[in-house]
């Protein structure tokens, strides 16, 4: 037992006022947090003696693991903190793993097989080292394989009005990352029905719409910050994250442990009025009743039914009216859309994934920015151009307005240039049993099919706010009126609470204006990896065979070779005793010089014409001839895509900005390696320089 935690009866969870002493401990704790908040201590809390039926417990968990398309054998990683709901998750999977509920407290001399709970320490707190070290022993003393896993900040500790937000990013990847290492595909999570009713009130203060309101999702997938690319083939899927406790209470979180007579941790930050997670649920626990808490669980079970039945339409959608381009855009047939008259509930959706893909921007696509992108993609034929969400959208060359090009917009600040892979984390092996995680998608949807609503009895469809969300579901008799009253009135108090502390930021970003003449530049030096507006991967592998004969600091030495095997081989430019080149997106004087490059007809050591925007430089001989046969290839590959996505691609320039390589052929050095999966999760590709 840590030296800073307290004994707690089971009991103190509980909503009573029979008791004096379960009313004297919260005010006990109150007065903790004023003596001495820096401390923060959490309160190490044990069962109590009363019997806990574990039957219905345990045949809901099995089958909400047969819903994930889950089974025994499969190897999962659990995220534990060691609170109640993780230390009840841990007992649920251990037993459903072991098909032995009762035989899990006893376990200690062999680990549960294919079984690894984490513990992230975010290291916020003084305490949080020696918290993390005993919730280790505790898992472990339970038969399960324990990692800790330390955070460290770089950057410095998030300030207080981002710290839940980043303790929570961070928690993800480091979770995400420990499952790659360790090659676990399988990632469970303990949130519960009130966590999404938490959510749900959150969300209303925010004004989400219906998908908004629905919640976190049972199923979903992790995918990595950069692709795995070994090969030809791209890493199809990312780690499954199941949530199979969403439709157990906090009430049956306390019930498991004490069954399993486990203790826990219980930590005062969560009572914090500060973060707004803990007033909502504070208020909800005020409010908390039989009929309340099943009537909000109604509401929200109707609006993720609502969602499933979104997600299938856009799922159909997407096969059918979207091609994605091997280049980094997407193709939208206006006239497939037209003609299905969809609502505006999934073409709302449809544009959001779209979107939200192409320019790797993952918030929603809200307000007036869905208000333009529903009315811009209506108008049939289209003859007009669109920048919104970082995506610029314009008529298809020879569609006549029948098709819609959606391309990253480059003058957004949305999105990064380009990253540096960590390490060769680019080219490891395949992490996970591909063909496992495939069954248990299969399994997974083959399931959930079964209970696929069809649209006449989805509520919520056409309802464009939070507030008609509710309105609706009082007139179905979803909502009583006492019960929708008191969620109105929590919605207007959490949102004059997050109007008082911030403006509400449009999601029309003044970034979005498309201008001219920036451009954003990053220098590449040889063996680093960059990933490029997320979806070019660029490998630059030097090769000892080329050799360089610059006679000064600022000439441009630039040599293909063709080795034994057919392939490219180059040197790169130099500056001094520095090798490099940069990276920025294409614009419009690169294609003037190729343009004029490829004009060239006397191949035999003249002057190439010089960058519209820098002084001449020196090719001769061979290099020279190499440059003018690259440029003509290069314009012919150039002309079958489009202006606004080319302008996307990434380019290798020399220190002064005259152009070495393009996406298509190398200009005079490198190739272009695309890898399509045909997948709007997993598309990526690789230019590899050699």
């Amino acid at each position: 037992m840590a030296a800073r935690g307290i004994l707690m009866p089971l009991h103190v969870h509980t909503k009573t006022t029979a008791s004096p002493t379960m009313v004297m401990i919260p005010s006990f704790i109150s007065r903790l947090r004023k003596v001495s908040c820096a401390r923060r201590a959490r309160f190490f809390c044990s069962h109590g003696l009363a019997e806990i039926d574990m039957s219905n417990y345990r045949e809901k968990f099995a089958q909400k693991m047969a819903m994930a398309g889950l089974k025994p054998h499969h190897h999962i990683a659990m995220a534990v903190s060691g609170g109640p709901d993780s230390i009840a998750l841990c007992i649920l999977v251990a037993g459903w793993k072991s098909n032995n509920f009762d035989a899990v407290a006893d376990r200690r001399s062999k680990f549960i097989d294919g079984l690894l709970a984490i513990v992230v320490d975010h290291g916020l707190r003084k305490e949080s080292a020696e918290e993390a070290n005993l919730v280790y022993r505790r898992i472990t003393d339970m038969g399960i394989k324990c990692e800790v896993a330390r955070c460290e900040w770089l950057d410095g500790r998030p300030k207080l009005g981002h710290l839940q937000e980043a303790a929570r990013n961070k928690r993800y990847r480091t979770l995400q990352n420990i499952c790659i290492q360790l090659q676990i595909g399988i990632l469970i999570t303990a949130h519960h029905a009130d966590d999404q009713a938490e959510l749900f009130i959150l969300r209303l203060s925010r004004n989400s719409g219906i998908l908004g309101l629905a919640g976190m999702a049972f199923t979903s997938q992790l995918f990595p910050e950069f692709p795995d690319i070994r090969g030809e083939e791209s890493q199809a899927h990312g780690i499954i994250l199941v949530r199979p406790l969403l439709e157990f209470s906090k009430e049956d979180m306390y019930n498991i442990c004490q069954a399993g007579y486990k203790k826990w941790v219980e930590d005062p930050t969560n009572r914090s009025p500060l973060y707004a997670r803990n007033r909502i649920r504070m208020s909800l626990f005020n409010l908390s009743s039989s009929v309340f808490n099943a009537e909000l669980q109604a509401v929200i079970s109707a609006c993720r039914r609502t969602r499933l039945h979104v997600d299938n339409v856009c799922h159909l959608l997407l096969n059918q009216a979207v091609t994605i381009m091997p280049h980094g855009y997407a193709v939208i047939d206006l006239g497939n859309l037209h003609a299905r008259e969809v609502k505006d509930i999934y073409l709302a959706k449809f544009a959001a994934l779209v979107l939200q893909f192409i320019s790797q921007r993952h918030r929603p696509v809200r307000g007036n920015a869905s208000k333009l992108l529903l009315s811009y993609l209506r108008t049939f034929p289209c003859k007009t151009c669109l920048t919104v969400a970082g995506c610029y959208l314009c008529p298809a060359p020879g569609s006549k307005g029948t098709k819609v090009l959606v391309c990253c917009s480059v003058n957004s600040s949305l999105h990064p240039m380009m990253k540096l892979f960590p390490g060769c984390s680019y080219a490891r092996e395949n992490c996970f049993a591909t063909s496992e995680l495939e069954q248990i998608i299969t399994e997974s949807e083959a399931y959930l099919n079964r209970f696929l609503p069809d649209a006449s009895s989805v509520p919520f469809l056409d309802m464009t706010s939070s507030e008609s969300v509710l309105t609706e579901a009082k007139r179905c008799g979803i909502l009583s009126h006492s019960t929708h009253r008191s969620i109105v009135s929590l919605q207007m108090e959490e949102t004059d609470s997050f109007k008082s502390k911030a403006e509400y930021i449009s999601d029309v970003s003044k970034d979005d204006v498309r201008s001219s003449g920036a451009t954003l530049r990053q220098l590449f030096y040889p063996g680093q990896v960059g990933y490029f507006m997320n979806r070019f991967v660029l490998d630059w592998k030097v090769s000892n065979t080329v050799s360089c004969n610059a006679s000064c600091t600022n000439e441009v030495v630039a040599v293909k070779e063709l080795g034994a095997e057919g392939q490219c081989s180059c040197s790169s430019c130099i500056t001094g005793n520095q090798v490099f080149v940069e990276v920025r997106h294409m614009i419009d004087t690169d294609w003037i010089y190729l343009s004029n490059l490829s004009k060239k007809t006397d191949m035999g050591g003249s002057r190439p014409p010089s960058h519209p925007s820098v002084k001449t430089e020196q090719l001769t001989g061979k290099t020279m001839d190499y440059a003018v046969l690259s440029a003509r290839e290069a314009l012919v590959s150039l002309k079958s895509i489009p202006v606004a996505a080319r302008r996307a691609m990434p380019v290798l320039v020399n220190a002064k900005g005259v152009l070495l390589s393009i996406p298509v052929l190398a200009l005079p050095i490198g190739f272009l390696y695309v890898v399509d999966k045909h997948d709007i999760d997993t598309y990526c590709m690789m230019l590899i320089i050699e």
